[in-house]
């Protein structure tokens, strides 16, 4: 079957990843409407491959050998940011940075934390993505999840979120994604954000290549970052790639890192743990022929 105009071959993941490492997709598509999507994946379903959904690709690391499958961005109307009354309706793909901004002018309160996230709205539902004590599903309304075989619209409890995670299934995408805010004054909301930017800047690396917070918290009184740092793995390097000297719950690109020095890293700070007795569990996804294997 011919694929859909909207994809593409051999497309370089490293383009498509903040931490810049990854070998090629074997198709990417970019689809700008629900019917778009929706030809996307009925020919990937027809066709037997996987999905992946790729945002901002800020919680992403691609094996070197690539991805043997669709790896899908939303654009156009899928990235939209419109306001509904105290609501804000957007696509999966819009970044939630801009959704915090237009919120701010808005004078919509809620999505604050969003600011933290350096994500979209799609993938932050997934993953039930969440910064200085506020989560997605305590604002979201209702979203949209489309698949191969149907799309079907639910709340935190019918998408199943919880702590870094949903029930929102592998090949299904996030398309739309609504927002139940409350009306604030936006001097007060943008002091607000201002202050979470301020304390993001100063606890995490800047102008570094990176994907974001590498592991889960383990317990809500053990940070992942805290306990790493413990072990004495700040500033631990394997080939291009390190451990964050300013937070050890991040994995930099510092010089030409490929996926397998990022694995080994992550391999060595789970092995540290363990001796500690705390078993780690990934925060960022794992896309291709790639896994720690410990």
């Amino acid at each position: 079957m011919t694929p859909p105009a909207v994809v593409q071959a051999d497309y370089p993941t490293s383009r498509l990843t903040t931490v810049g490492t990854g070998g090629p997709a074997r198709w990417f598509a970019r689809p700008t409407t629900v019917a778009e999507l929706g030809d996307v994946l009925a020919w990937a379903a027809g066709e037997r491959l996987d999905v992946a959904v790729v945002g901002l690709g800020s919680n992403l690391l691609v094996a070197d050998e690539g991805y043997d499958g669709v790896i899908v961005r939303l654009a156009g109307a899928l990235a939209r940011i419109d306001r509904d009354g105290d609501r804000i309706v957007c696509g999966g793909g819009a970044s939630l940075a801009a959704i915090v901004k237009r919120a701010t002018g808005w004078g919509l309160s809620g999505i604050e934390f969003g600011c933290a996230i350096p994500g979209t709205a799609g993938g932050a539902v997934r993953m039930n993505a969440g910064a200085y004590g506020g989560e997605i599903r305590d604002v979201l309304a209702e979203a949209l999840v489309i698949g191969a075989e149907g799309s079907r619209r639910g709340g935190p409890d019918e998408l199943g979120m919880r702590y870094r995670r949903s029930e929102v299934r592998p090949g299904e995408v996030v398309a739309e994604v609504v927002l139940g805010l409350c009306p604030d004054d936006p001097e007060r909301i943008r002091l607000t954000v201002a202050d979470m930017q301020r304390r993001r800047r100063e606890a995490q690396p800047a102008k570094v290549r990176t994907f974001g917070s590498v592991w889960k918290n383990p317990d809500p009184g053990l940070t992942a970052g805290r306990l790493l740092e413990e072990c004495g793995l700040k500033g631990y390097a394997v080939g291009g790639a390190r451990i964050s000297p300013v937070h050890a719950n991040f994995v930099e690109n510092h010089d030409g890192a490929r996926s397998a020095d990022v694995i080994a890293l992550m391999r060595e700070a789970r092995s540290r743990a363990r001796e500690r007795g705390v078993e780690l569990e990934h925060e960022v996804q794992l896309l291709g022929p790639i896994g720690l294997d410990i």
